[in-house]
């Protein structure tokens, strides 16, 4: 039997074209005489389609375009997800077609409700087992969670399947490859079965898709695997199910950490732009670390031509933050252009002198300065329709180090779950592939540049200190008690926390950005705006 894997980048929602290329995959695999071809969980619809799932005539549609993949190659069995209305409710099935026809359908029983998933508010679960036979294997049907859990995998087991077909759109998180091996091998030690697993690939909001898409053996051995982040289609073939040989020469190897994080980062970002019809992308480069990172994803991404930056120095400007711009700028071929924005700063001021009058000078006037920017770069990209890039990490969110309004105004943050340490380490990174980061801009302490010397240590501990309490209280769920029990000062600890709690409502009106971590801000954590919650978290003093 051979087998055509498809690690499929759908547009969510885009059900005719989503058919289209699945067709066009389809002819492919009927060419290298594939005797079936599996797609990833929800191909047609792209996953999350979210409340798409709860139009009629959305559902309407896919069973249209169900249809027409059906007719399209009679002589092939296509393994496809979808999602099935029935008698019951609505279903995240795996249908298989052979000739124009159902021939056989799985309904996914383990349905996650955790993180980023929400699949109870649209789906209910299956209960049954589902395996077809096919060139003399019994297949055994799974989608995405079943995996996660031995249950599926037992049925399918006492259902006679000599191979499980995994179908998937697990998003990418740091080191999600390595367990979702792990958690095969652990089915594959049950069951003694091998495992085709296929996941979806690209960026869809929030979340990027990996693929890493791959097939285990009895033994629990990878044997035939897709590289990382790239669409395509490769063949297995099996017999007796066992794999006898694969289009792969040779297995590729799982990206380090940090490669796979910057592809991670890279693809999410083309596929924003790309499947959004902007015509590129603008930024604003400061001379800094995070604005330098975003350039070089951007430019790596969409492409050097299709990327401006604008350097808008004020009168706290270092020279250096304009040299070292300049100097990415040009190493990347990008668009540069220098608009100081003295003049509307000292407009605002003139406008605003009787409101402020008798009042001292605060924040409010660093504030003045990074909105001036934002409308700037806004006006920018609503001219020439290219998507504003803001350039916040993860750590400046957590704490509310930004401006409402200023540097978060934007359509897209790359790097709002990259904290800080880890955007060092991307840029070094950046840098090995290609020098294009000055190094300069790498090893000065980093400013935000709002007023005379300023540091973001005046404002902020460490960042390595910073970074960590941030994990442990974010990503970790750790409690203030167990953060001090680190060893850490506590006044430190409690204006950290306080900060994050008090900040809720700034990154609630932050522009999307990608995943990476294992909480992310945005759909993932999801927390009041309005809480006493601040009050709870010193109670154990």
């Amino acid at each position: 039997m051979k087998l055509a894997l498809v690690q499929f980048n759908p547009v969510v929602g885009d059900l005719v074209a989503n058919a289209d290329r699945i067709i066009e995959f389809c002819q492919q695999a009927s060419q290298q005489s594939a005797d079936a071809i599996v797609f990833p969980e929800l191909a047609i619809t792209g996953y999350p389609p979210e409340d798409l799932l709860l139009r009629d005539d959305f559902i309407q549609r896919v069973e249209k375009e169900l249809q027409r993949i059906a007719d399209s190659e009679p002589s092939l069995s296509i393994i496809i997800g979808y999602p099935e209305k029935a008698e019951g409710g609505l279903f995240n099935s795996a249908a298989v077609l052979q000739g124009g026809s159902l021939v056989a359908n799985y309904r996914k029983q383990q349905l996650p409700n955790y993180g980023v998933f929400d699949e109870k508010r649209y789906f209910q679960a299956g209960t049954h087992a589902t395996v077809f036979e096919l060139c003399g294997e019994t297949i055994g049907l799974s989608i995405c969670e079943d995996i996660w859990t031995p249950a599926v995998c037992g049925q399918l087991k006492q259902a006679g399947a000599s191979l499980i077909v995994n179908l998937n759109a697990s998003p990418f998180e740091l080191n999600k490859a390595q367990r979702r091996e792990q958690v095969l091998q652990a089915r594959v030690a049950e069951t003694a079965l091998p495992i085709a697993y296929v996941n979806q690939v690209g960026g869809q909001d929030e979340l990027v898709f990996d693929g890493a898409s791959f097939v285990m053996n009895a033994q629990g051995e990878i044997v035939h695997n897709i590289a990382e982040f790239v669409e395509g289609i490769s063949f297995v073939e099996f017999n007796a199910g066992v794999v006898a040989t694969s289009s792969d020469e040779k297995l590729a190897k799982l990206l380090p950490e940090l490669a796979s994080v910057y592809q991670a980062l890279v693809l999410a970002v083309r596929d924003y732009v790309i499947k959004n019809g902007f015509n590129g992308a603008v930024l604003g480069l400061s001379g800094g670390i995070d604005s330098a990172l975003v350039l070089a994803i951007a430019a790596d991404a969409l492409g050097g031509d299709s990327v401006e930056v604008v350097l808008m120095p004020s009168r706290y400007t270092a020279d250096m933050s304009n040299e070292d711009a300049i100097k990415q700028a040009e190493a990347l071929a990008v668009k540069h252009a220098t608009i100081p924005i003295e003049p509307a700063i000292n407009a605002f001021s003139q406008m605003l002198s009787g409101a402020f009058e008798g009042l001292a000078s605060d924040v409010t006037e660093e504030n003045i300065q990074a909105r001036s920017r934002g409308v700037l770069l806004m006006a920018i990209s609503n001219k020439k329709r290219k998507i504003l890039l803001t350039t916040g990490n993860k750590s400046e969110m957590s704490v509310g180090y930004a401006t409402l309004y200023g540097d978060m105004a934007g359509g897209f943050a790359p790097i709002k779950d990259v904290p800080k340490m880890l955007v060092y380490a991307l840029a070094q990174y950046r840098n090995e592939l290609s020098p294009v980061i000055p190094q300069r801009v790498i090893t000065r302490p980093p400013s935000a540049e709002l007023a005379p010397d300023q540091k973001d240590e005046d404002s902020l501990p460490p960042y390595p200190v910073l970074d960590d309490i941030l994990e442990r209280f974010i990503e970790l769920d750790q409690s203030r008690k167990e953060i001090l029990a680190v060893g850490y000062d506590k006044a430190v600890v409690d204006r950290v926390l306080r900060l994050v709690e008090q900040n809720e409502y700034k990154r609630r009106q932050s522009p999307p950005g990608v995943k990476i971590t294992s909480r992310a801000f945005g759909r993932e954590r999801r927390f009041p705006m309005t809480s006493g919650f601040s009050r709870f978290i010193f109670l154990d003093e």
